[in-house]
């Protein structure tokens, strides 16, 4: 079937992960730490941060987690049982936290809009975190759906974003791709029967995305072209 919608993940596909989420890990480990250098390391540690070298392990629960998630890994160093509480300051972190665009995303996203695609955002983040950056890139209004881990539908790798967007919009899975730059983000597209294109500006290296995705793109701004090799090929 001819690709009708796109699904997309945030961080590390609209924008660039390394450049915003550095500096997202700076400001939580001094909020955090309060000034006090080994439990900044030793959360630094547990968000798989290296601070020297401003990089993220590929395996860090920031990557691909939700925010309660990476709360939950975090707290046994804060000794706090409120995992809740602490999630929702790491949500007002991120969304002051200011995002780094990938490629040009309105001149990128609006050309995807003008083949008449459908658009959707699916995140592990939290959905007003989500609208927040959106509306900052000056992309929110190209978004036909923006959903977070918590607006009802469960969170990536399970496929329930998803499929409440394909409902939404009357979709066959088979007419609409996912684009992420984690296995996480292609383990969804999987559990949904949607197409998985992965991209290479996460902390994600190729040898990690090639085995899951149907293709390995540097960018979402390649993605015009994948489209028509698609219409060329019948999707093949």
């Amino acid at each position: 079937m001819t690709i009708s919608a796109l699904l997309f993940d945030k961080d590390g596909t609209l924008f660039d992960f390394s450049a915003t989420w550095s500096n997202w890990a700076e400001t939580v480990l001094d909020d955090l730490a309060g000034g006090d250098p080994a439990l900044a390391a030793r959360l630094a540690e547990r968000l798989g941060f290296d601070r020297g070298a401003r990089r993220y392990d590929w395996r860090s629960p920031v990557i691909a987690g939700t925010t309660r998630e990476v709360a939950e890994a975090i707290a046994p160093e804060l000794a706090t049982r409120d995992i809740d509480a602490l999630a929702a300051r790491l949500d007002a972190q991120s969304a002051r936290t200011p995002q780094v665009p990938a490629v040009a995303l309105r001149p990128c996203l609006g050309a995807l809009r003008g083949r008449g695609l459908k658009l959707g955002l699916v995140t592990n983040d939290s959905e007003a975190s989500a609208r927040v950056h959106l509306q900052g890139a000056d992309v929110l209004d190209l978004f036909d759906y923006v959903a977070g881990y918590d607006s009802g539908y469960g969170a990536k790798p399970g496929p329930g974003q998803l499929r409440e967007f394909l409902a939404r919009e009357g979709l066959d899975p088979a007419q609409a791709a996912m684009v992420g730059d984690s296995p996480h983000d292609m383990a969804a597209a999987r559990a949904a029967g949607t197409g998985a294109v992965a991209v290479l500006t996460g902390p994600n290296p190729r040898a990690v995305l090639e085995p899951v995705a149907d293709a390995v793109l540097g960018s979402i701004g390649e993605l015009g072209g994948w489209l028509d090799r698609q219409d060329a090929t019948g999707g093949r």
